[in-house]
Formats: C-alpha cells, structure tokens, sequence
C-alpha cells in the first residue's frame, strides 16, 4: 500500500512539472516575442536577463533551504553552460527573426538531430520505440546532483559567457542597448519575462532528470500544437490547411507514444512477477 502510495505522488509531482512547463513554455513564447515586436529589446541581452534572473531566483531559494548547494568543478560544466547558452541565444534569435509557426518547426527538429549525435558521438543504438538520454539528464545522473544543484552552477557560467559577448554584437549603452533609454513597460515585460524564463529553465532540468528526455521531446510536440495556435491567434501568423493536419497528426503520435510508453512499462512488470 505504501509503495502504491507513493507511485501515485510520484505520477503527481510529474503532472504537476509537465503542467507548469506547459504554462511557462507557452507564456514566454508569446511573452518574448511581444518584446520583440513592441519593444526590440535586443536579443542577446534578454537572454543574459534570463540567465541572471534565473541564478538570482535559485540563490533565493537556496537561502530558503530548499535546497543544499553541491561543490561542483567548472571544468565539468564549461561546455554544458556554453551549450545551454546557445540554445537560448539561437532560440530566441529565432523567434525574434520568424513567425511562431516556423520557430516551433525549427524547435520539432531538435528530436532526429538528437538521435543522430548520439549514435555517432556516443554511439549509442535505439530499439524501434523509446530508449534515449539527454545530455542534462545524463549530467545531473553523471554528478549526482538534482535540477536545482545543476542549474545553480550552469546559470552565472551562462551569464558570465553572455555578458562578455554581448558588447561584440549588440550595443550596450546606445539606444536599443540593454542598459539604454526603456521605458517602464518594457522594463517590466522584461523583468517579467525573465521570471517566467526562470521556471522555464527550473522545469526543463526537473523534467529530464525525473522522466526521460523523449518524453520532454514528446510533451513539446503537444505545446507545439498549442503555441502555433496561439500565434495564429495573437500575432495573426497564417495557419494553412495543412499545419492544421500536421497538428492533429502531432496529437496522433503523443498518444500512440503514451500507449506505447504504458505498454513497455506493463511488460517489464510482467516479465519482473514471472521471475521465480
């Protein structure tokens, strides 16, 4: 009883972290590129604004005692933080430059891409259906650290790398610079957009490192389906025929994945209680 127990708190914390990934996932999406559109906040800039927004929301919360700092070697994080500095960069310069649609297409691809690295890099082999490991996930296992311990190191190494390579491409004092002429609002929406980036990075790390990688895959081909809509809805991004079949298409493989998922589990139990 104790063990159903606590299967089934572990099934709602992970519902719980899926559902708040959705909602942040979503909002900054639309959020940045409001920035971007109303504002043209430079793109470099609100991404070292995430970062350190992010560190300053962990270092709070470490103060807290919500969780314990982990002595961990910049060495083994270098290239994990400059890796996770250019996604964000390279995201954001994406949704900055195209519409909703064809930045979630670019984001969809990051699946395949990721199984090619791993099999010629790592030369690791997939079965038919769901095996794979992200290099988060991997991390956090290789460390012996959670989410928070990860990101509380990887977080000031981004920022640190972002506030050294920001003067080379984007103006820093001038107008349109980060530290130039705002208004209120704008400060604001950035400042907000920093928060929500905060949890947006919080839940990526707690997701891959308590389900899997294919499965954070997976959840954001649903929110795929959700963002394109609501740029169709907000930015008046067009919305064809045939992105609406591609979305009930999506729809159709997070549930053959869900069914699939379930029924590798099922099996390795039922292979588990036949064992004498």
């Amino acid at each position: 009883m104790a063990a159903l127990a606590d299967r089934v708190r572990g099934r709602g914390r992970i519902a719980a972290g899926l559902l708040l990934n959705l909602l942040v996932s979503i909002c900054i999406v639309f959020l940045n590129k409001w920035i971007y559109v109303h504002y043209g906040f430079p793109n470099m800039s609100l991404t070292l604004v995430h970062f350190v927004v992010t560190w300053l929301g962990l270092y709070i919360c470490q103060k807290l005692d919500m969780f314990a700092p982990k002595s961990l070697p910049p060495s083994k994080l270098l290239l994990l933080a400059l890796s996770f500095c250019g996604f964000v960069v390279f995201t954001n310069l994406s949704l900055q430059n195209n519409t909703i649609g064809t930045y979630q297409l670019a984001k969809a691809m990051t699946t395949p891409v990721i199984i090619v690295i791993q099999t010629f890099c790592y030369k690791k082999t997939f079965s038919t259906k769901i095996q794979l490991t992200l290099w988060v996930g991997a991390k956090q296992h290789e460390l012996q650290v959670n989410s928070m311990q990860l990101l509380y190191y990887q977080a000031p190494m981004s920022s640190a790398m972002l506030l050294v390579a920001v003067p080379f491409f984007e103006p820093v004092f001038a107008e349109g610079g980060i530290f130039g002429p705002w208004s209120v609002s704008a400060l604001l929406m950035v400042l907000l957009s920093g928060v929500i980036a905060f949890m947006v990075n919080l839940s990526i790390y707690w997701i891959i490192g308590n389900t899997s990688p294919v499965t954070y895959n997976m959840f954001g081909h649903f929110k795929f389906c959700i963002t394109l809509f609501g740029g169709y809805v907000l930015f008046k991004d067009p919305l064809s025929i045939n992105q609406g079949l591609g979305m009930l298409c999506t729809l159709f493989g997070i549930l053959a994945y869900t069914h699939i998922k379930l029924s590798e589990q099922e099996g390795s139990k039922s292979k588990l209680m036949q064992r004498p």
